[in-house]
């Protein structure tokens, strides 16, 4: 499906006076994710983000570092570029408020609103003389009830007391039609807290704010006042039609800003910029608003604010580093729902990759392609539609496209995201419930094929879905079975069984390899300390553990160690995974099919890399280990006691 209107989706362009953190990694992967699934729905798109150089702060961090303006933009910007290609973020341009096309759209603008009138015929551009107090950090003007101590609440430094000669714009001539504007829709803040603030904003006895600058040499001289600069946010809001085309390329700005849905993308605390100055300026200019402002909250890392004094920042390069780009996209839009103040778990970043990349995604993928590669010599098998179970999975499937394109539209990114692991997760059950290997083993292949095809079609249409979060890994995941970028659409999402019985299968390594964690995990058969006396245990302590009788249904050797078994159990009215240091002892096709005793209720653990829910019984003579197993052949899931 062809949507006719072109979408134009911005990040914020950052100050170059530090390197980029994972705040700005945020708002990036946030913007690349939506750019790359509007075009999954072959809509024309076009994503910009950038970085903004002018300023007192900026010009000072340049003297700090001995060197020019311009030499310290051009290192610093150099940073934003390299993190931007680490995590695998794909803008389309990437605007400098340094580059010359930048300086002729800020001139063109500056120019228009001098020349704009308010609708009782005043100028909307005036100048004036101003003092207050204004913060370097902020870059902006504030007042005494904004400061907590004397000192900026932000910044932690007391703001300077400046008087000087501006030009101002005049903000209070355009506030009633902002607030028309935003209560009809036609400019859409989002979330609804955000548009509630906004408004709230409006009730408050809002001043003109100043267009310039008298003392800032670092920065676009006004066209018609060459001894002021212009204030830096005018200069960076304007990036947005800069980069498209206002000042050198009518074409390209018609199609990209008159023609287009237009989305800025940000975090909330330059909501004031954005949701006022910004529509007001563009009103004067005679220039259309932009379609939607959203503002995503504030975060913290394992509960505490993000500084460098408690030594929580994260580099976005260090997490690709750990994790590779696409699993870092991953957990920092899955760790809380996208758009409001929340928490990012460092602590459980390792112990989320396996359980969701490695255990459920990867594992998927590996179980199903290797078992392609041994029964049906690399090649996809023919579908068969008359499975037991199949059907509640196909319409799960069927209703995954749409379900993952209304929370991208509504920019319920983490839920889009967690639609398609939910279907990985059911697949998983399905693959289980279904037992393959024991149609292998019975020699049952027409049966056998089918699982394995519904579970390839699958991993296909949710490597659609997720291949805006994590394109590298599902590109890799396509390779498996011999798909390309052609068929990388949201339309052949849609579709079932486009699959082609016979197309080479092959795979050679996890796509997802797990993850040893920071932390030394126990051993599952760790040998524990003898009692001693005053460490006895009563009977009601004892009858706290949970003994029950589970089957093997699958076994496979943990990569990277030659003593650990994964196994997946049936405990009658569940399934699920345990890891064993039984490896030296048992082979994955000698403990298949066994009955054995585990230990239902101990708290989850991380044994290299995997998740393991409980533990099984063993006993050890010298060499010799042997599984705790049961004389009659009791049910799976029988309680010992």
């Amino acid at each position: 499906m062809i949507l006719s209107k072109p979408f134009y989706i911005t990040t914020p362009i950052y100050y170059v006076n530090d390197k980029p953190h994972i705040g700005h990694a945020y708002t990036t992967i946030a913007a690349d994710l939506l750019a790359r699934f509007y075009r999954l729905t072959g809509r024309e798109t076009f994503f910009l983000t950038g970085t903004d150089e002018h300023g007192s702060k900026v010009a000072e961090a340049a003297q700090k570092a001995g060197l020019s303006e311009i030499e310290f933009c051009d290192r610093t910007v150099e940073t934003f570029k390299k993190a931007w290609s680490n995590l695998s973020i794909e803008y389309d341009d990437f605007i400098r408020t340094t580059s010359p096309r930048h300086e002729k759209a800020v001139l063109k603008i500056l120019d228009a609103m001098r020349f704009a009138k308010t609708d009782d015929g005043q100028d909307v551009v005036y100048s004036d003389y101003y003092e207050g107090l204004y913060c370097t950090g902020c870059e902006k003007f504030i007042t005494e009830k904004d400061l907590v101590d004397g000192v900026c609440p932000d910044h932690k430094v007391p703001p300077e007391k400046l008087k000087e000669k501006n030009y101002f714009f005049r903000l209070t001539a355009f506030l009633d039609q902002i607030k028309q504007k935003i209560e009809s829709g036609e400019l859409l803040i989002l979330p609804e807290e955000r548009r509630r603030e906004v408004l709230g904003l409006l009730k408050q006895n809002l001043p003109d704010f100043s267009l310039s600058r008298e003392n800032v040499k670092w920065g676009i001289p006004l066209p018609f006042d060459k001894s002021q600069s212009a204030y830096v946010w005018v200069d960076a809001l304007s990036n947005y039609i800069s980069a498209i085309g206002y000042g050198d390329n009518e074409a390209s700005f018609e199609k990209w800003w008159n023609r287009a849905e237009v989305v800025h993308l940000m975090a909330k605390d330059i909501l004031k910029f954005h949701c006022l100055y910004w529509p007001a300026m563009l009103m004067a200019a005679g220039i259309k608003l932009p379609d939607i402002i959203f503002l995503h909250g504030f975060f913290t890392v394992d509960g505490e604010k993000m500084s460098k004094t408690l030594g929580n920042m994260i580099d976005p390069n260090a997490m690709v580093e750990e994790f590779g780009a696409d699993a870092t996209r991953y957990l920092l839009l899955t760790q809380y729902p996208f758009g409001i103040d929340g928490d990012i778990q460092a602590k459980r970043f390792i112990t989320q990759y396996n359980a969701d990349l490695a255990n459920d995604l990867g594992n998927l993928v590996s179980r199903v392609a290797k078992m392609i590669v041994v029964n049906f010599d690399s090649r996809m098998p023919e579908p068969l539609k008359e499975i037991d179970g199949l059907q509640p999975l196909l319409e799960q499937a069927e209703r995954l496209p749409e379900a993952a394109f209304a929370h991208i539209k509504h920019f319920r990114l983490d839920k889009a995201i967690s639609e398609a692991i939910s279907l990985v997760k059911a697949t998983n059950k399905f693959f289980n419930d279904s037992a393959p290997w024991v149609l292998a083993k019975n020699g049952d292949k027409e049966k056998l094929g089918g699982i394995l095809y519904v579970c390839s079609e699958i991993i296909r249409i949710v490597s659609i879905v997720l291949f805006p979060v994590m394109p590298n890994k599902m590109r890799e995941v396509r390779r498996v079975f011999s798909l390309n970028d052609n068929s990388l659409s949201l339309d052949h999402a849609r579709k079932f069984f486009e699959l082609i019985p016979g197309t080479k299968v092959a795979i050679k390594e996890s796509i997802f390899p797990r993850l040893k964690p920071q932390s030394k995990a126990t051993s599952a058969t760790s040998v524990s300390t003898p009692a001693e006396p005053d460490n006895l245990l009563d009977i009601t302590e004892f009858a706290k553990a949970q003994l029950r009788v589970a089957e093997v249904i699958e076994a496979v050797r943990v990569e990277g160690t030659d003593k650990l078994l994964r196994l997946q159990i049936d405990l009658g009215n569940e399934k699920r995974q345990i890891v064993a240091g039984v490896a030296q002892y048992y082979t994955p096709e000698k403990i298949l099919g066994k009955k054995i005793i585990v230990v239902t209720n101990l708290k989850p653990a991380v044994i290299h890399g995997v998740e393991s829910k409980g533990m099984l019984l063993a006993a050890k003579k010298g060499k010799q280990l042997t599984l705790v197993t049961i004389d009659e052949d009791l049910p799976v899931g029988a309680k010992i006691s």
